[in-house]
């Protein structure tokens, strides 16, 4: 019932619309045609130097000559049709040709009959300008009132200085002026061209160079700099580096069509942050292009208008998970983490809120069973995202127990409290470490997934487990460590030159998580497609290559306790299926695990006889 109603107000505003943009044609043409009117009087009055000289006959022909081809031909070349914005210059040069098309038809009956109607030939020729210029005054009022009506609202925006005056510039500021739910406001542009300073782009003034954002940033109060240029200028590492230190964002505007992805949905105008795009150009050109062809309709099926929660809302997979949820237009989004300062961060990165008092922020420790009862009864979510985790193996090789109170326990008391509030569904972020697990992480992400499968079972509603690798650019991943070596011109350091791993990008990652949470049953893992393994030294020099350090070298430091020189997807027991409506995910059983059962010296038992040796 909801539906139908919402169709019929989508219908109702739809045939308003239509309504409204037929009688604007009917005003142009009465418009343009009280223009005629008004020119051939100014014309007529400044050639004769007197209203009583004017032969009302002739003035009458030329009028009925003049507004017939106006109207007529006007709207068969598509003057009136509505598929000209209002005041382009397309539509300009077509209301120019109908001007003179006019003239011409005017002028030549003139040659003929001047004497017999009273009208010198001279007469059309200075009435030909005044029409044109009302006409086209007319048009100019109506586009400004439409981009005024258009405007992007300033109180509600994000104030933003665009960092590009050039063709993109002016494209991204007018995009943004001019689109009404806009989350960025520009307040100032800046350009490499010194001589472009206090010029305007839409009443938006240039204000110097990239030298000036820290001032500019600090007195203007922008949230943001969006680069706006096809290719990323050199040395904006600088920048991205010192606006970061500031607060900023560094975002990156690359045109409208860039970037666009299968059926992956991107905010217009499209803006992404510049590491990401290094991030995908030095794992594509190591691993390949994989084209997820996400197909969205499933996802809204199950997010549109439901209560989604997210444990570990503050990390790298976290936030952009967040992020993502948000574009499927959620009841309501609880972001839960231990990390207040994380959660700040992610919460300004998906609401531009810089606010903890958000009633979807939840601060608590997954291990407090206390805490995270309350925080499940407070909200009762429908939909379950758990990604907090312990993921560093070496960490973990030296404190097990840790690995198995966060990534076991505390894993169980978010299964258990979604229980008792009956999630529909329920996604838990898994790693690929846990098949056929040789490392205490592994062994307790492998645990984690067996409880999920149990819980599916129990409660016969979807609790599913989403296995994949190393997310390259989150905290848990190589990239980071890279990048302080680099940074400290220090060589980078890999564990052996045949080690190799499955990567993703984190902004893949989560699509194909709110993909597995359509598509996954009930007690499975799903496994994402994370194209060939990678060598491990083979994105260390791309790395370097990308950064323009040569001068770096690469060194072996061995395989630490836990680690693999090969990962795996599935463990040899696992019966792997493809999905059939996305090959990139594929579907195993997994073996449930009681709680009742759960036992620690069982459990590091386990861990030390899989991995092959002891730790005191």
């Amino acid at each position: 019932m909801t539906d139908m109603s919402s169709d019929m107000v989508h219908d109702s505003s739809a045939r308003l619309e239509h309504a409204h943009k037929q009688r604007w044609i009917y005003y142009r043409m009465a418009l343009d045609a009280g223009a005629w009117i008004a020119a051939l009087f100014i014309g007529f009055f400044l050639r004769y130097g007197s209203f009583e000289l004017i032969n009302p006959f002739g003035f009458s022909v030329v009028a009925v000559i003049a507004l017939s081809i106006q109207l007529g031909f006007g709207y068969a070349v598509g003057l009136y049709s509505n598929r000209l914005p209002y005041g382009s210059f397309a539509e300009t040069k077509l209301l120019g040709y109908t001007v003179l098309s006019a003239v011409a038809v005017i002028q030549a009956v003139l040659i003929q009959f001047s004497w017999h109607i009273g009208v010198p030939r001279s007469a059309i020729l200075i009435v030909a300008p005044f029409a044109l210029i009302i006409m086209s005054v007319f048009r100019y009022f109506k586009r400004m009132l439409q981009e005024y009506q258009n405007r992007s609202p300033v109180d509600k925006a994000v104030p933003v200085i665009v960092y590009g005056a050039g063709f993109l510039g002016q494209q991204l500021v007018t995009n943004l002026l001019s689109d009404p739910s806009s989350l960025y406001h520009p307040v100032a542009l800046v350009d490499d061209d010194p001589s472009l300073r206090n010029h305007r782009i839409q009443g938006i003034p240039i204000r110097g160079t990239r030298e000036d954002l820290r001032h500019l940033v600090t007195r203007l109060g922008a949230s943001a700099v969006i680069c706006a240029k096809k290719e990323l200028p050199l040395g904006y590492q600088t920048v991205a580096e010192e606006m970061r230190s500031l607060g900023v964002d560094f975002l990156h505007y690359a045109g409208v069509t860039a970037g666009m992805n299968g059926n992956l949905h991107y905010e217009y105008p499209l803006m992404r942050n510049p590491e990401l795009e290094i991030d995908r150009r030095i794992i594509e050109s190591v691993r390949g292009k994989v084209d997820y062809n996400v197909d969205r309709q499933d996802i809204f099926q199950y997010l549109q208008g439901k209560r989604v929660l997210v444990t570990g809302a503050g990390g790298s997979i976290g936030s952009e998970l967040c992020r993502q949820i948000m574009e499927y237009e959620p009841e309501k989004l609880i972001m839960l983490d231990r990390d207040e300062t994380l959660l700040l961060e992610a919460l300004y990165g998906i609401k531009y809120s810089g606010s903890l008092a958000d009633d979807g922020i939840v601060i608590a420790d997954i291990r407090d069973v206390e805490a995270v009862n309350k925080a499940f009864e407070e909200h009762r979510p429908h939909v379950v995202f758990h990604v907090a985790a312990l993921k560093h193996v070496a960490a973990l090789e030296s404190n097990p127990k840790e690995g198995w109170k966060t990534n076991v326990q505390g894993t169980l008391n978010i299964l258990e409290a979604a229980s008792k509030v009956e999630v529909d569904v329920f996604v838990n972020i898994s790693t690929d470490k846990a098949a056929d697990p040789k490392s205490a992480l592994g062994q307790s992400k492998r645990t984690a997934e067996r409880l999920c499968s149990w819980y599916g079972k129990t409660t016969g509603k979807k609790y599913v487990s989403v296995r994949f690798g190393n997310v390259f650019g989150s905290r848990g991943s190589v990239k980071p460590l890279f990048m302080k070596q680099i940074c400290n011109s220090k060589p980078l350091t890999v564990t052996d030159p045949k080690a190799t791993r499955f990567f993703m990008l984190v902004d893949d990652a989560c699509a194909l998580v709110l993909l597995a949470g359509a598509l996954g049953n009930s007690g499975e893992v799903l496994v994402l497609d994370m194209g060939q393994p990678v060598p491990i030294e083979k994105i260390a020099r791309q790395i370097l290559d990308v950064y323009k350090r040569p001068d770096l070298d690469i060194q072996y430091t061995g395989l630490r306790d836990g680690e693999k020189l090969e990962e795996v997807l599935f463990s040899k027991e696992e019966k792997n299926v493809s999905n059939e409506k996305n090959k990139h995910i594929s579907h195993a059983h997994v073996p449930p695990f009681a709680p009742a059962d759960l036992d620690y010296a069982q459990w590091r038992q386990n861990y030390i006889d899989h991995r092959g040796y002891g730790r005191k």
